[in-house]
């Protein structure tokens, strides 16, 4: 049984940088709680390492299936992979140098049955997916200040 969550938030920094931090994988470890390492692998392509609970690790391959750039990534596991997921996020410049980011992700736990009783040992998804964007928002902006020179 697979699993679907979308959520938005508006971030105080230009579509360009919201697009650059989350376009570069690498980065999600500084603001997505339960991942441990992206790793790029090849033109595209990324190895994933997530924490689970009791200690145990999910990892995977993913490959970009969509790159527009400053408006839309989009991504899914590699057929081979134990966890299957897939999702965008998609960037939309508004006024006062703001950017509204929407992320869709799914996911079908791994493992039948097993793989449900894994997926209620993680928790919430949407409330996680709520806080990696809180934390998104937080290092964007930080970032943006950082890079901002002050008046």
């Amino acid at each position: 049984m697979g699993h679907q969550v979308t959520k938005s938030i508006i971030v105080k920094t230009s579509v360009q940088d919201a697009y650059a931090i989350w376009a570069d994988f690498e980065n999600f470890p500084n603001f997505m709680s339960n991942i441990k390492s992206v790793t790029k692998t090849g033109n595209g392509t990324t190895h994933w390492v997530m924490s689970g609970p009791l200690g145990t690790k999910l990892q995977w391959d993913a490959e970009i299936t969509r790159l527009e750039p400053n408006k839309r990534v989009a991504w899914n596991s590699k057929e081979h992979s134990s966890l299957k997921t897939s999702g965008q996020v998609t960037f939309t410049g508004l006024p006062k140098n703001e950017t509204q980011v929407t992320v869709t992700l799914q996911y079908v736990p791994p493992a039948g049955m097993a793989g449900e009783v894994l997926n209620s040992l993680f928790g919430d998804l949407e409330g996680s997916l709520t806080e990696d964007l809180r934390k998104f928002k937080a290092y964007a902006e930080a970032k943006h200040e950082a890079a901002t020179p002050s008046a």
